[in-house]
């Protein structure tokens, strides 16, 4: 369909993607799809680009998934394993949401894009539409981390920087979106991020053998990933490629200085309320509500999971861990994972056998002064 479609703004809520997964099960070979050329669009049948020109590729996805033998040695876990996010382009899983947003941009013929950012996603926004010659527009918080206003700027991006929060930043763009005819690529204010996203599920099938892990636990700010991924999985399902079509428990993880999402999980509530005073050394955690706060939820209830939330203090601690043990020089949002897997094993909500999953969403590099 060539239209372009942003959210629903009679419930104001996401808009999802679909597929005629009937005609990918009967022209798609799934073992096929492991002999193609590396990288995200590999899965193209099942990403919203119609015409392969349109496809903007810099390297994105395939990234490793790692089995981290001495952490898991500490831990007591024997499949302990860390999906490294920061050897895609721009240095973090952004850039896969944003390969899917700007192509399909590129594909409706819009010619001018905008965001409003913590950090990684407006250089991953401003590389694609860079290479897409679509012209870029990045809101930032002044304490955004210097890395990802360089890199935005390097690729052409006007980049304003603004006081306050990213829902501050957010409100500015999107004025600017409705006045000016930008076109608004905010997390869930337009479909495809999250099928970028979605893929890192189904790599992790792949290299599971068709197979699904045990428990993911995920740093959760907007929540792109997680509602990526669960939507992946109910593809693969449908799609008849799983071998085993046990689904993981899902485990969201914020941190303690802006938790909304820890706060309504464990209230029992639908949608989440706006955090006040919101602070946390992680940026890409610093989100007091997200667009999808009821897909967030629903999700992880109906994955059986679970929400944590855990002290900046830890963050830093599992970081040094992640170096000291596994040479992974982790984002503090990555970082964060592991910090809340030590809850859950303290709580024995995991058991030492359970494959489990912790992604590292960027690269520590892009968090030095």
């Amino acid at each position: 369909m060539q239209e372009v479609h942003t959210f629903c703004p009679d419930c104001q809520s996401p808009l999802l993607a679909s597929y005629d997964l009937k005609q990918v099960k009967a022209r798609v070979d799934r073992d096929e799809i492991s002999r193609r050329r590396k990288g995200m669009w590999r899965w193209h049948e099942l990403l919203p680009i119609q015409n392969p020109d349109n496809i903007v590729f810099l390297g994105e996805g395939d990234t490793p998934l790692l089995r981290v033998p001495n952490l898991g040695k500490e831990l007591g876990l024997s499949n302990l394993y860390v999906k490294d996010e920061s050897a895609n382009p721009t240095g973090s899983f952004k850039a896969r949401g944003l390969a899917a947003a700007v192509s399909r941009a590129r594909e409706l013929g819009i010619e001018k894009v905008i965001i409003p950012t913590a950090g990684n996603a407006g250089g991953a926004m401003a590389a694609y539409a860079a290479r897409a010659n679509i012209r870029a527009t990045i809101y930032m918080p002044k304490d955004t981390p210097r890395a990802n206003v360089e890199e935005s700027r390097m690729a052409g991006a006007q980049v304003i920087l603004i006081d306050g929060l990213i829902s501050d930043a957010a409100g500015m763009a999107g004025e600017k979106a409705r006045a000016e005819g930008w076109f608004d690529l905010s997390t869930f204010k337009e479909p495809y991020r999250a099928e970028g996203k979605k893929v890192m599920g189904y790599e992790l099938a792949e290299a599971f053998d068709w197979t699904l892990p045990d428990v993911i636990v995920y740093p959760t700010g907007g929540g792109t990933g997680l509602v990526g991924m669960w939507k992946a999985f109910a593809e693969l399902e449908e799609l008849g490629w799983l071998e085993d079509t046990k689904r993981p428990r899902m485990v969201a993880v914020q941190a303690a200085g802006c938790a909304p999402v820890i706060k309504a999980f464990h209230e029992g509530a639908a949608f989440c309320d706006f955090w006040l005073n919101a602070h946390t050394l992680a940026s890409g955690l610093r989100v007091p509500k997200s667009f999808a706060d009821a897909l967030i939820l629903e999700n992880l209830r109906e994955s059986q999971g679970t929400a944590v939330a855990v002290r900046d203090e830890d963050i830093l601690e599992a970081q040094s861990q992640l170096g000291r043990r596994e040479g992974i020089f982790a984002a503090p949002e990555g970082a964060a994972t592991l910090a809340a897997l030590r809850i859950l094993i303290e709580n024995k909500w995991i058991a030492s056998n359970e494959r489990v999953v912790l992604f590292n969403t960027g690269s520590g590099l892009k968090y030095l002064a």
